[in-house]
Formats: C-alpha cells, sequence, structure tokens
C-alpha cells in the first residue's frame, strides 16, 4: 500500500486529451493503447525512442568522454597520480554530492591515489566552495582539488585556490555563473549545447568523470576485474544521487535508475547493504524507497550534524562500522522528523494569523527563531505542496546573538514554471549570498534585512504568478471505464518504472461512478477509507489514504468522479487490481481538458 503522503484533495482536474498517435505507436511497439496514450504524454511519441524508453539498459549511457571538460579533467588528474600529489574531494553536502564524493574517493583510492575528502558543515560553512576551507586544505598540502556537485558559480574562491599553490577541478550540474571560475578543468553538461543530458545530477557528472578515468587504465576493450566492479557498484551510488536530486528521469537517467535500483538490493557495498537493513526494505526497491527511506537517511547526517559522515558509510568496507554508522543516522534522522513536524506547525500558524494563503500573495517568506537551518528546506517544500505556492522559511538568529554579525539562513523551494534562482537574485540587494537553481535555492542576509527581503520577493512573485498558477493541479494522463483496468492492464503499466521527474507515476480518472460497497474507515486512527465504485459496468476496490474524513460524503453523494493509481493487491496471496485515490471530484464538475 501506498502512504498518504501521495494523496492530493480538491486539485483542480486537468486531463490530457486522447492522442492520435497513440494507436498507431500501439501497433508498431504491439503493447495497449493505453500504454502508448502514456507514452505520448511523455513525449515519447516516436517508436524507436518509445522502444528503448520502455527497455532501459545500462549500455544506453552517453559515453563519458562525450561529456564536456572530461578530457582536460582526466589529464589532470593523471599528473597527479603520476606525481604523488595531495588530492582532495570538495562535495556538496546532500545526497546527490555526497554520493558523487564516494564514486571519485573509491575510484581514486582503487588506483592508488593520496586522497582526502572534505564537506562542508551545512550550518556553519553553508553551501558551496568556501575561502576559509579552501585556505585550510591548501595549508595542509593538497595540490588538487575537485569539486563535486558545487563550485561552478565560486569564481573568487577557485581564484584562491589558484593563488595559494592548487589546481582546480570543477565538476557540477548547477546554472553557471555569468563568469566562470579559473580551473584546470571544469566539467558541466551545460557547457556544451550538444550534449544530450544537461540534467544530469551531480552524481553523474562525478560518476562520468571517474568511468573516462577508468577507462584510462583497461587493459582491452572493456573495463575487467576490479575497475569494472567498481563502475557496478558506482552506477548504484550515481542511481541514489539522481533520484534524490530530482532531476529528470528520462534518457540516460532512466537507465542509470533503472539499474541502480535493480541492483542496490545486492549491492556488495557495505554501506548501502547497511542502509538498506536500517530502512528495512525486505522487498523490491523503488524510486519512492530510495527518495523517501534511503536518501532520509543519508541526509540527515548533514542536515542534523555533518554529512561527513555519511561519505564515511559509502565508502568504507568494515561491515560493523558501516551497521554502526547507518544506526546512527537512523536515530539523526527521527530527530530530524522531530524538528521538521515543529517547524511545521509553526509556519502553518502564521500562515493562518498573517492570512498568506489568502491574500493573493503568490509567493511566501516565512522566519522564525530556533528554526534547525538543516530542516527548513524540507519544510518549505511541505509549504509548497500545501498552499501551491514557492516559499522560503529563514532561520532567524537565536535572541541576543542577532547583532554579533550572525546571518540569517533560508531555504526555497518553487513551483513549476517559476525560477525561484532568478526571483531571490532579483532581491540580492538585501543578501550576503545565495545560489541554487530554478526549482531549489539557499541564501543567507542579515536579520535586519528579511522584511525587506521578504517584500521584495513576494512582489517579484506576485508580478510574474497569478492565480492560475497557483492552484493545485492534479494531471490525468486519461479517462478510462473500471472494466479496462484488469490485472494483465496494469502489469502491463508497470513497464514505465521507474517514475520520477519527466515521467510520473499514471494517474488515470474514472467519471460518474456510484459506491458499490459502503465505504469504511480503516487505521489506527480511521484516518484512511476503503471502498468499491462502479460505473456500471464494472466495479473495483478502492483505497484512500487520508480521506476517512470523506466517508459520510460519499455516503451522501449519489455519483462522483475518481482520479487514482491503479494497482496490484497481492494481500493474503490474492491477486487483484486495487485503485489507490488521488482524489474524488463531488460537484459533478468536469475537468479541464487541454486542447489537443
Amino acid at each position: 500500500m501506498r502512504s498518504s503522503r501521495q494523496t492530493r484533495i480538491n486539485r483542480r482536474w486537468v486531463i490530457k486529451p486522447p492522442s492520435r498517435a497513440a494507436a498507431e505507436l500501439a501497433r508498431q511497439l504491439k503493447v495497449s493503447d493505453l500504454l502508448a496514450q502514456l507514452l505520448v504524454n511523455r513525449g515519447l511519441g516516436a517508436a524507436d525512442t518509445a522502444a528503448g524508453f520502455l527497455r532501459p539498459r545500462l549500455s544506453d549511457l552517453i559515453p563519458p568522454d562525450r561529456m564536456p571538460g572530461v578530457e582536460a579533467a582526466v589529464r589532470r588528474l593523471k599528473q597527479a597520480l603520476d606525481n604523488s600529489e595531495k588530492i582532495t574531494i570538495y562535495g556538496d553536502y546532500d545526497v546527490d554530492g555526497i554520493t558523487g564524493v564516494a564514486v571519485l574517493w573509491r575510484l581514486l583510492s582503487t588506483l592508488g591515489a593520496d586522497v582526502d575528502y572534505y564537506i562542508p558543515h551545512r550550518i556553519e560553512e553553508g553551501y558551496g566552495l568556501n575561502r576559509m576551507a579552501v585556505a585550510s586544505l591548501a595549508e595542509s598540502g593538497t595540490k588538487l582539488l575537485i569539486t563535486v556537485d558545487c563550485g561552478i558559480a565560486a569564481a573568487e574562491s577557485a581564484g584562491l585556490a589558484g593563488r595559494l599553490g592548487m589546481d582546480i577541478i570543477i565538476t557540477d550540474h548547477h546554472e553557471p555563473a555569468a563568469v566562470l571560475p579559473p580551473a584546470a578543468a571544469i566539467v558541466h553538461p551545460a557547457l556544451r549545447d550538444d550534449y544530450p543530458n544537461k540534467d544530469s545530477s551531480g552524481s553523474m557528472v562525478a560518476f562520468k568523470l571517474s568511468w573516462a578515468l577508468a577507462n584510462e587504465f583497461r587493459t582491452g576493450r572493456r573495463l575487467e576485474g576490479d575497475l569494472r566492479q567498481f563502475m557496478l557498484d558506482a552506477a548504484v551510488l550515481a542511481a541514489m544521487g539522481t533520484i534524490a536530486d530530482v532531476v529528470d528521469i528520462r534518457g540516460e537517467n532512466r537507465s542509470i535508475t533503472s539499474y541502480g535500483l535493480r541492483a542496490l538490493p545486492h549491492c556488495r557495498l557495505a554501506g548501502i547493504r547497511a542502509l538498506v537493513e536500517s530502512a528495512r526494505l525486505d522487498g523490491g526497491v523503488g524510486t519512492d524507497q530510495v527518495a523517501f527511506r534511503l536518501a532520509p537517511l543519508l541526509n540527515a547526517a548533514g542536515r542534523m550534524g555533518h554529512a561527513r559522515l555519511a561519505v564515511e558509510l559509502l565508502i568504507t568496507h568494515d561491515k560493523t562500522q558501516a551497521a554502526r554508522i547507518a544506526a546512527y543516522l537512523q536515530n539523526q534522522n527521527v530527530q530530524r522528523r522531530k524538528s521538521e513536524r515543529r517547524i511545521l506547525e509553526q509556519a502553518l500558524e502564521m500562515t493562518a494569523c498573517r492570512n498568506l494563503d489568502q491574500t493573493g500573495n503568490c509567493g511566501l517568506v516565512l522566519a522564525g527563531r530556533g528554526w534547525h537551518a538543516g530542516v527548513v528546506g524540507i519544510v518549505a517544500s511541505r509549504i509548497v505542496e500545501k498552499f501551491c505556492r514557492p516559499a522560503i522559511l529563514i532561520c532567524l538568529p537565536a535572541e541576543g546573538r542577532a547583532g554579533d554579525g550572525m546571518l540569517a539562513q533560508g531555504s526555497a523551494r518553487s513551483i513549476e514554471g517559476f525560477d525561484i534562482l532568478n526571483a531571490i537574485r532579483s532581491c540580492a540587494g538585501h543578501l550576503a549570498g545565495f545560489g541554487g537553481h530554478k526549482m531549489a535555492a539557499g541564501l543567507r542576509l542579515r536579520p535586519e534585512n528579511v522584511d525587506m527581503f521578504a517584500a521584495d520577493f513576494e512582489n517579484y512573485a506576485n508580478r510574474h504568478l497569478d492565480s492560475s498558477d497557483v492552484v493545485r493541479k492534479l494531471h490525468v494522463d486519461a479517462s478510462v471505464p473500471l472494466g479496462r483496468l484488469q490485472s494483465e492492464m496494469v502489469e502491463e503499466l508497470r513497464m514505465l518504472e521507474p517514475f520520477g521527474p519527466g515521467n510520473p507515476e499514471p494517474v488515470l480518472a474514472t467519471e460518474s461512478v456510484r459506491l458499490a460497497a459502503a465505504p469504511r474507515k480503516v487505521g489506527s486512527s480511521g484516518g484512511h477509507l476503503q471502498l468499491a465504485v462502479t460505473d456500471g459496468k464494472a466495479s473495483r476496490r478502492c483505497i484512500g489514504f487520508g480521506m476517512g474524513h470523506l466517508e459520510k460524503k460519499l455516503i451522501d453523494g449519489e455519483v462522483f468522479d475518481v482520479a487514482y493509481r491503479p494497482q496490484i493487491d497481492t494481500y493474503a496471496g490474492g491477486r487483484s487490481v486495487e485503485l489507490v485515490l488521488a482524489d474524488v471530484r463531488f460537484d459533478g464538475e468536469r475537468p479541464e481538458r487541454p486542447p489537443a
């Protein structure tokens, strides 16, 4: 069964119209019209592209030498290996950065390099390549500094590295600054227009650099032995980073993710095995399990303490040590959830007191003392989900400390179609620093500037968004009669897995249904609902997570519409189609249908 996290109630339905191309695509691929329609909805109307999408292979990955900047980076890395130079990998503190650091560190260690890694403290140092860390690493003897998932906008810090006698290789995927930092090499998917996957995650960029370097040490046409096994393990780490960073999961991102999910339960890495056991993932592993079970454990280290521990987990060969670290991260994640609930309650109270959700504001800025800087990004995402508005949550310094130069720290999350980095950039006069990308960003500012920043940000949002942009929408792939939802059809839809941005889990709808069996509240507090519906020709059982409050309304209602995700229920050894409700419409209003 799926969690209540996936339930969205009272949203505007947007049903995709039937495509004329679906029937021909179905004929060419020998699949159902429904699956063909879903492929067309995802921009996969060409038969060869759709066929590759349905059968992703690791061999479909773009060759590493095509990644912009990788040739120069490999050349400098080989020089460092030949001269036994000290190398330090400087990575971001999120899962994308952590996994990318682990990939590069493992390869360089396998090749006999003198290599260390550095992860900045999320709260004390903040995001990106900072000057104090650069100076400290130079003093420690580092001759080659490699960034992972950061550095593309750090021209000042990169320049300092050069003046202190260090060469720097930047690997990143965030938006490049107007002026690129000085570096021996910059490995970045967006630096060349012809590179096919500009949506590469930071871990994928590190994976491609590692792959290209490993190729320099192969003895035949293909990697063999330890190097081959390294790349297979590295693919699992790159897949985790790709899922956690919420990038488009089509193209080669789908290939790496599909392989990684299949291989993850059997991965040889002691840290991955310890994570899987700690999260109690005893069944199959999908994108949801990585995004909402494994990734939070790795992120907990950086949110509540120091992310260096998460890297240690991913590079250790000691099973006992891995189990100990995983258990500690599990505890840290429990503390993170408690802090998240407390901040969310306070943030919702602020919106209620200020009527921020009713005043017409298209952007929200909330600030509070005592908020944990490592957690506000998650809460900002919750606020976006609830109010469908870009949101920024800011941690103010504790009372009595605002006057000693301490800065407030904020995390921003956006909605589809609103570039929050550009919005923050428009208010840069109030800020001490900021960075990120279109959907998520971070910022720092003096506490006395928070109100002015909030006013300017909300004005910017109001100018670039209107009421139609900040309405929660439910995108429905197709309207289908219940009789089409046979187990074979639902099984066929699993060919679309793994799901993620660019390839969301299919949502279907059936209109004008009635109750076929009285609804029944289930769950420890009666928060969920079991029911059966019929469209007059067929009936199906449904489960509505978080919909217990709709029991009476369903009984009183005569005809209603349901939107859902179909799944195969195998409870107690059975095998039947069950509909996981995404929404219910009672008022008879038909969904908005965009033009074909």
